[in-house]
């Protein structure tokens, strides 16, 4: 049985893989929808915004975020993501690895484009 997630898209992240997150059935709340788009809000803050409201980051800011991770686990998840144009084929592999990943409280998830 498939676990809908409570999801924070971080700014920079595709409209169009959200978009079909939502029609899987996953909560994603965006930046735009936040009020944060376009205040250069700190890694940090993003991250600890994510925490407040329970929800797991979704990002294609990998290098920061895994850094974040490794020195804080103290989160509801974090998955991050490489770029992918194909964004029905990203928002399908990300459903999947929410899916099979268990509980992510603390955990960081790693969602790669196909080489």
């Amino acid at each position: 049985m498939t676990i809908m997630a409570r999801l924070y898209a971080n700014e920079n992240f595709p409209l169009p893989v959200v978009e079909e997150l939502r029609r899987l059935g996953h909560d994603v709340l965006t930046t735009l929808d936040a009020g944060n788009a376009g205040k250069v809000i700190s890694d940090e803050a993003v991250l600890a915004f994510a925490v407040a409201l329970k929800r797991i980051l979704i990002t294609l800011n990998r290098k920061h975020f895994i850094r974040l991770h490794s020195s804080n686990c103290d989160h509801h998840g974090i998955v991050v993501c490489t770029i992918d144009p194909a964004f029905g084929a990203q928002a399908r592999r990300i459903h999947e690895a929410l899916d099979t990943s268990g509980p992510l409280e603390g955990k960081l998830i790693r969602v790669n484009r196909p080489e």
